[in-house]
């Protein structure tokens, strides 16, 4: 197996590990979480609830009302302003629930990745947002959910098919996905700007893991971050269409194509237009922080997840 081969190989296996199990493996993670909301335009932090375990991507409902994050393989909901005490959403059986989870424009509904209990592979599953049995969308395996589009027709995720990681796009009620890159190496975190014009993703097609933007037939796919010291992931669109939030890892921390937990990551934002980002917060976090979109309907707010090793 020649060099280039062999890093491809281990970027897969990175991937593999860190996705496959997700459900599984943040039962096993020891840890506090806090969940939190950051103001934009000032900085400032505000503590929702801290929990003595592990949760994980709280996304904003569109009317403002709820965050909805997972944890030990099931959904949850919690007020962002008064906190208290989590509710439960009914999952039916998928109970092995990881980090890829969004709602839909209208807030109805959900889509969920979990990982079956028959082969340990992720699958995706959409869901009444008040809960109830699933129903799957994809039939192929693995599949890792990350964008659901504005008309709400269509749905985006990473996915493993002969060997390579890539992103794809499937009508939300099921059907035949179209795939949309074909780079060697791993595409990841595929997400549709508000105005459906374009789907933003992660990939490590130019060494480290930049932000990258395409068109939702997977054309003029465009480099949007440049760090040469830092890993940058899972890119986020403000619901007014004009920030992007995303996390990275500094440079030597992790394997380009890994997205651990337990590190000294950042949260930067830049334009949606391109242009110079700027740093937002520093913390200890990673897998679980901001995997999906997580902005307040006021595109001023975006909540995370933080933790703290006990």
């Amino acid at each position: 197996m020649n060099g280039r081969n062999m890093k491809r190989t281990f970027t897969l296996l990175s991937t593999c590990l860190l996705c496959a199990f997700a459900a599984s493996a943040q039962q096993q993670r020891k840890g506090s979480s806090i969940l939190e909301i950051i103001d934009i335009t000032d900085g400032s932090r505000k503590t929702v609830k801290e929990f003595p375990y592990i949760i994980e991507a709280p996304n904003w409902t569109p009317d403002g009302k709820w965050l909805i994050y997972n944890s030990r393989g099931r959904l949850y909901k919690i007020s962002p302003d008064r906190g208290g005490d989590p509710v439960e959403i009914d999952t039916g059986f998928a109970d092995r629930c990881n980090n890829d989870h969004v709602l839909s424009a209208d807030g109805r509904q959900i889509a969920i990745s979990h990982v079956s209990r028959e082969d340990n592979r992720s699958r995706i599953y959409t869901l009444p947002f008040e809960g109830g049995e699933p129903t799957l969308v994809t039939p192929e395996a693995p599949s890792y959910l990350h964008g659901w589009s504005p008309d709400m027709r269509r749905l985006a995720y990473c996915a493993n098919r002969g060997g390579n990681y890539d992103v794809y796009t499937i009508p939300a009620k099921g059907g035949t996905e179209k795939r949309l890159t074909t780079t060697e190496g791993l595409d990841d975190g595929p997400e549709y700007s508000p105005d459906g014009r374009f789907i933003w993703f992660n990939s490590v097609r130019s060494g480290l893991m930049q932000i990258w933007r395409m068109r939702t037939d997977g054309s003029k796919q465009t480099q949007m971050t440049f760090h040469d010291d830092r890993n940058s992931w899972f890119a986020h669109l403000s619901p007014d269409g004009k920030q992007v939030v995303y996390i990275a890892y500094r440079k030597g921390d992790v394997d380009p194509g890994a997205h651990p937990a337990d590190k000294n990551v950042e949260l930067w934002l830049m334009p949606s237009t391109g242009g110079a980002p700027r740093l937002l917060a520093e913390l200890f976090g990673g897998q679980g922080t901001i995997n999906v979109n997580s902005w307040a309907p006021d595109s001023r707010r975006l909540a995370f997840v933080s933790y703290r090793k006990d």
